[in-house]
């Protein structure tokens, strides 16, 4: 039932309509993705989250019981250079779809449609509905998702996010946050530096608090997704080489454990600041959250690991559970809606997303759309 030719002429026409972020230009490939949901039958809405920024639910009508949730989003990362041809013209190539997109992740969304068709046609019997979620803004600041779990929603058994895992079964992962620290100090002469306050040299000893931390945690690691990590990746500050620096900022990337809250953590780090002594003598801090991301954990036991494990295996694709170091959607959707999640779905986030010369293979895609399907007739059958 699932129709490959449909399954690469969508995945080709989400990639050639660009949805860039930042840019906010995720409407068009959002209309590419309704009118084959509605051609395929499917109930779809969407609700704008910003201007010509829509989330969009497709729903495949089943019993009153609880559904099966798909989740993926609409917006890709920037193509940036080093590309062999245009980067939104998709081309199919030795078995495989070449595009901006077609991992991370229009090949999952094209996938799930295959998937929902394919149920439909087979006329299956189904307890509860398969829904299709699509959202914006993944890629920066999850406007989408948070837009979408404020909404009501109906109940769910589980959630399957549909990106690129390599088919791997991955049933927990880290959330993520961006917490910026913004110094202040005193400008003085530099040939009378202890006139000032330096807010570089405040900034330096922020850095080495969180490395500590960050040694200590990874030293500690320990179950499926290990431990938390610091990242300090951006820093800027100072007014002129022969002036006391007056300010100074960090940005940093602290990802986050299931249990763990951005805003809590960034509470502990002005708490080390201030013990260490750092914000006195002129220095004043700051700190704040920018961006948190929540993660998740699904027992390895429950039915979603379960199944989809049992599905691959059933159609001659073996494959592994695990957990993953980045972050995703289905966070928000275990955290503030209550349902189970696993991330699963065809292309390597590693070796092929956010590259250049993105590509997913036609093959991966088939098998995703076949287990989707599977799945849904089995979790709802």
């Amino acid at each position: 039932m699932i129709d490959v030719d449909e399954l690469i002429a969508l995945t080709v026409a989400l990639v050639g309509a660009p949805s860039e972020n930042p840019g906010g230009t995720e409407a068009e490939a959002v209309g590419v993705l309704e009118k084959a949901c509605q051609k395929a039958g499917f109930t779809v809405s969407t609700q704008e989250v910003a201007p010509g920024r829509p989330n969009l639910v497709a729903t495949l009508p089943g019993g009153d019981g609880p559904g099966l949730m798909f989740l993926g989003h609409s917006d890709v990362v920037p193509a940036g250079p080093g590309w062999s041809g245009d980067p939104y013209r998709a081309r199919v190539v030795d078995g495989t779809i070449l595009g901006r997109g077609s991992t991370d992740m229009k090949g999952g969304l094209a996938a799930v449609v295959a998937a929902m068709s394919a149920l439909s046609r087979s006329g299956a019997i189904l307890s509860g509905p398969v829904t299709l979620v699509c959202t914006v803004d993944e890629e920066e600041h999850g406007a989408g998702v948070r837009d979408f779990v404020r909404r009501p929603s109906g109940e769910y058994l589980g959630c399957v996010v549909a990106e690129p895992t390599g088919l791997t079964v991955v049933r927990g992962c880290r959330g993520a946050s961006y917490i910026e620290v913004d110094i202040t100090g005193r400008a003085a002469h530099s040939g009378r530096p202890d006139d000032g306050a330096s807010a570089i040299y405040a900034a330096a000893a922020i850095v080495d608090l969180i490395r500590a931390d960050h040694v200590a945690m990874v030293g500690s690691a320990q179950g499926l997704l290990g431990s938390g990590t610091w990242n300090v990746g951006t820093i800027a500050g100072g007014q002129g080489i022969s002036v006391v620096a007056p300010m100074a900022s960090l940005g940093i990337d602290r990802r986050l454990m299931p249990d763990e809250d951005a805003h809590d953590i960034a509470a502990w780090l002005r708490t080390r600041i201030h013990d260490a002594g750092i914000d006195t003598g002129g220095i004043g801090v700051e700190v704040k959250v920018t961006m948190e991301m929540p993660g998740f954990e699904t027992p390895a036991d429950h039915r979603l690991v379960t199944t989809a494990v049992d599905t691959m295996s059933a159609i001659g694709a073996p494959t592994t559970v695990g957990g993953w170091t980045a972050a995703c959607d289905g966070g928000f959707i275990s955290r503030d809606k209550g349902i189970p999640a696993i991330v699963f779905g065809p292309g390597e986030i590693n070796t092929q997303a956010h590259q250049p010369d993105e590509m997913v293979r036609i093959a991966d895609l088939r098998t995703a759309a076949t287990a989707y399907a599977l799945m849904a007739q089995d979790l709802l059958g």
